[in-house]
């Protein structure tokens, strides 16, 4: 379904862009503590020395782990990538660029990128955008459009998976039977039809776009007309077109618009461990949550001990209907700070992902530790379970060993360990 719309992005992101402008006119500015993420540039490979230490030191960690184990995943990329990055060059920081501090409900922005144009608006204006710009896709493919607006208008994805199936079975039934009229035309007033199908916003739309007309019909023996989508003979001399569109149809998905991570990064500060988040953060009221917050935090310790599995589950949902956000910030060996939102419910796969889209030296395997002092080694753990939420400030460690013999061959340098154009746009967090 992702390929029917991919490449008429440009033409709704040109249409919805409304009236231009002269080049000499002022240009709208993001805001100064926008950061957009920015895929990783390509590096040149790094020398000889560089590859053979970070070889040898991985080669250490899998035979300390066992020989029976085999490499973890992660050890494979990076003896694969090894050949592939460049030795970093040192990065001075220099202070004197930085950015001026914000506002502090500027740094917990929840925005949402829109998947058929690419821009990032508010919550409360997403879903009317997301509809707008199908809406605009209907002139130029309206079958794609159609199919988008059954799996994303309507919300009962029980009504939708019934009314698709109807639809695709009178399909099916006319590319299996060409030659029958029976199947060549649908009773509007039929009511499995009226119940199943019709109910659907899109479902006209889809009818007419893959070459159905509405036509009164008198039936044999009667004397009323009655109502019909019938399909046109041009549509029914492309056979191969109907399974087309039937396949759509059945493997379409809902449109669902992005988080968007927010990215920003500070300058070192010791605010970097308090959050002021804002209500939206959390689905409960902000005065239950923090005093919520602050009861599980004094009985934590003495608690921890003594909770079965069953307690630890009751309250891992309990945390699930609480907070449906968190915003998270990982420090580096220089103090730096990378902070990014996302759901509560996500794996910890997706913060490392995250974080090495920002790093220079984004194959070296890294360990991030929690706030109370435990690695977090469970890539597919959520963000609840591992009581990341609604907020939390991390600590980033590169992996001793591999750092170690890097350093011994003088071509790695650890003073800066984000891209330098990350450190140049840096603010100020107060």
């Amino acid at each position: 379904m992702k390929k029917l719309f991919e490449g008429l992005k440009a033409d709704i992101k040109f249409r919805s862009a409304g009236t231009g402008r002269r080049l000499i006119d002022e240009a709208r500015e993001l805001p100064d503590n926008a950061i957009k993420e920015r895929p990783p540039p390509r590096k040149e490979p790094p020398g000889d020395a560089q590859i053979a230490a970070a070889s040898a030191a991985i080669a250490r960690l899998d035979s300390k782990q066992g020989k029976g184990k085999g490499k973890t995943p992660l050890r494979d990329n990076v003896h694969t990538q090894a050949q592939d990055v460049a030795v970093t060059q040192e990065v001075k920081v220099v202070s004197n660029n930085k950015k001026t501090e914000t506002e502090n409900h500027s740094l917990y922005n929840i925005m949402f990128r829109c998947p058929l144009t690419g821009e990032i608006l508010r919550k409360e204006d997403i879903e009317a955008h997301v509809k707008k710009s199908i809406e605009m896709l209907s002139t130029a493919d309206p079958i794609s459009a159609s199919i988008m607006k059954i799996h994303t208008f309507n919300k009962d994805k029980d009504k939708v998976k019934l009314g698709v199936e109807t639809m695709a079975k009178y399909l099916r039934n006319i590319i299996a039977n060409p030659y029958e009229e029976k199947y060549q035309k649908v009773k509007l007033t039929n009511k499995v039809f009226q119940e199943k199908v019709i109910c659907l916003e899109g479902a006209h739309d889809f009818f007419e776009a893959v070459g159905f007309e509405k036509k009164s019909l008198t039936l044999q023996g009667q004397e009323l007309q009655e109502e019909f989508y019938v399909l046109s003979s041009d549509a029914l001399d492309q056979l191969k077109n109907l399974q087309s569109y039937h396949d759509s149809l059945v493997s379409g998905e809902p449109l669902i618009a992005t988080l968007d991570r927010q990215p920003q990064i500070f300058i070192p500060s010791d605010q970097a461990a308090n959050f002021d988040l804002p209500d939206e953060f959390f689905n409960l009221t902000i005065e239950e949550v923090r005093l919520d917050q602050k009861l599980r935090t004094e009985n934590l310790k003495q608690n921890s001990m003594l909770k079965t599995k069953a307690m630890w589950e009751r309250e891992e949902k309990r945390e699930i209907r609480k907070y449906k956000y968190t915003v998270l910030r990982i420090r580096f060996p220089d103090d730096y700070i990378l902070q990014g939102l996302f759901y509560a419910q996500e794996r910890l796969s997706v913060l490392v992902d995250f974080i090495r889209q920002h790093l220079q030296n984004d194959w070296l395997p890294f360990k991030l530790i929690a706030p109370c002092g435990q690695k977090l080694e469970d890539e597919q753990a959520t963000f609840s379970q591992c009581g990341l939420v609604p907020s939390a400030f991390l600590t980033f460690h590169w992996d001793e060993a591999i750092l170690a013999d890097m350093e011994a061959t003088g071509g790695y340098k650890t003073e800066s360990v984000l891209k330098e154009d990350l450190i140049s746009s840096a603010i100020l967090l107060t």
